[in-house]
């Protein structure tokens, strides 16, 4: 009687293809642990750097920035080395809902006469500087009194931001494609300024960005002349650009760098934890419900005088967002 045949045995797998196996495996392995490294790593950056711009301490539950309507004062402050003022060129106040994920923001032009019981009539850019020379320990808290009392509302924190900090963030963004709206062309040989810009649709790095929201008035054949009213425009359309690059893919990967740019040239009252937890609240809001609130008033030189109508329209609007 014939024998059983013995089953069939599977045939081993080259050595060649496991250690392949092998090395893919440990390749991933790799990748994962140095992602994970990288990612510690930048978090680490973005906690220092939030760590330096805010102030420390913590705030009540009636005030945490996610549970609570805030309202914000934006200076961007002119220190250049070249001329090293306070003056704040960039105004903005801005109201910011948690349920609802949106916010106003108000430009009020640098030049706008100031008219605020018991406080001296000046250019809206000379309060800060006025209040720090002062008294440099109360200068932030007067300002933010003295624009609440202006737009009728209260005004939480105060963030100051230097042009130098701002040319750092947008380089670190890689640029901002803006929408030139006419030529630009200024040259002032005591403090260093240069403006060079041709109308149209370009992607400007931090200097010509910083140039572009600066333009007022040109002194070169072709330029055009500008005023505080289209500034603000500008500075708006640069706010709305910034937030859509830092919600884009390339956003994410360059938040790390953003923010560590920010952390050493912002200036804020606005406690660090309530910054990080600002910015996870308001991270992924969208920008179409940012509503943007130009001042509009009449050159009475030296000064615009902004329409009642108009201040109480921007009024309005801040108060909205505290409902």
């Amino acid at each position: 009687m014939q024998a059983n045949a013995s089953p069939p045995t599977s045939p081993r797998r080259p050595p060649k293809r496991r250690a392949l196996k092998r090395t893919l495996l440990f390749i991933i392995i790799l990748v994962l642990v140095a992602t994970l490294g990288y990612a510690g790593y930048v978090l680490y950056k973005i906690n220092a750097a939030i760590d330096r711009a805010g102030s420390s301490g913590a705030v009540s539950a009636g005030r945490q920035v996610d549970r609570n309507p805030v309202t914000v004062l934006l200076l961007g402050t002119d220190t250049r080395p070249q001329n090293p003022s306070l003056n704040t060129d960039v105004i903005m106040i801005a109201s910011f809902n948690p349920d609802r994920q949106s916010a106003t923001v108000v430009s009020v032009p640098r030049d706008t006469l100031i008219k605020v019981s018991g406080y001296s009539q000046l250019k809206a850019n000379a309060y800060y500087a006025a209040f720090h020379h002062a008294n440099k320990a109360t200068a932030d808290k007067k300002t933010k009194e003295l624009f609440g009392k202006y737009l009728n509302v209260p005004i939480d924190y105060v963030a100051r931001l230097d042009f130098n900090g701002f040319e750092r963030i947008v380089d670190n963004l890689g640029g901002l494609k803006l929408e030139v709206d006419m030529n630009m062309c200024y040259t002032d040989k005591a403090d260093g300024t240069s403006i060079r810009l041709t109308e149209g649709t370009h992607l400007l790095n931090g200097s010509q960005t910083l140039d572009f929201v600066r333009y007022r008035k040109g002194n070169c054949q072709n330029a055009a002349d500008s005023n505080d009213i289209k500034r603000n425009e500008r500075q708006q359309q640069v706010i709305d650009q910034m937030i859509g690059k830092l919600k884009s893919v390339e956003g994410v990967l360059k938040l790390g760098s953003v923010i560590e740019a920010a952390g050493d040239s912002v200036d804020t009252d606005m406690p660090a934890s309530e910054i990080k937890s600002f910015i996870r609240t308001y991270m992924a809001a969208d920008r179409d419900k940012i509503n943007y609130v130009h001042l509009e008033g009449e050159w009475q030189s030296p000064y615009i005088i902004v329409r009642p109508d108009e201040l109480k329209r921007a009024q309005t609007a801040l108060r909205e967002q505290l409902k």
